[in-house]
């Protein structure tokens, strides 16, 4: 599976926004799917993440209650909702498919798309 994300662009404090993970190749809906952030200087840290199906999601604190994870597997993509956005949102954020047992982690993940860049004003 290739894994593109899109959707990124600058935003003013308290806006929204909504990134596209789009899939190509058949096995998509077999895979759960996960968005990370990076922001310059930081490590690579974990958004929130959805199970093949769309019935489990998981979101780090720092997001919860601001973002949503959707998928539609008819549409080969998963996006993730950004509203009440901050300043400390800013970062490039990418998509990939689960390989591993902890959501959590970015080791545990493959097929890593180009990352979009989302940058909050305030």
């Amino acid at each position: 599976v290739q894994l593109q994300a899109s959707g990124g662009g600058s935003v003013q404090a308290r806006g929204s926004l909504r990134l596209s993970c789009a899939a190509s190749g058949r096995s998509f809906s077999n895979y759960d799917i996960g968005w990370f952030r990076q922001a310059p200087g930081k490590e690579r840290e974990f958004v929130a993440a959805i199970n093949w199906n769309g019935g489990i999601k998981y979101y780090a604190d720092s997001v919860k209650g601001r973002f949503t994870i959707p998928r539609d597997n008819a549409e080969n993509t998963v996006y993730l909702q950004l509203s009440s956005m901050k300043p400390e949102d800013t970062a490039n954020y990418y998509c990939a498919a689960k390989v591993g047992i902890n959501y959590a982690l970015a080791q545990n993940y493959a097929y890593w798309g180009q990352g979009t860049q989302v940058t909050v004003s305030s």
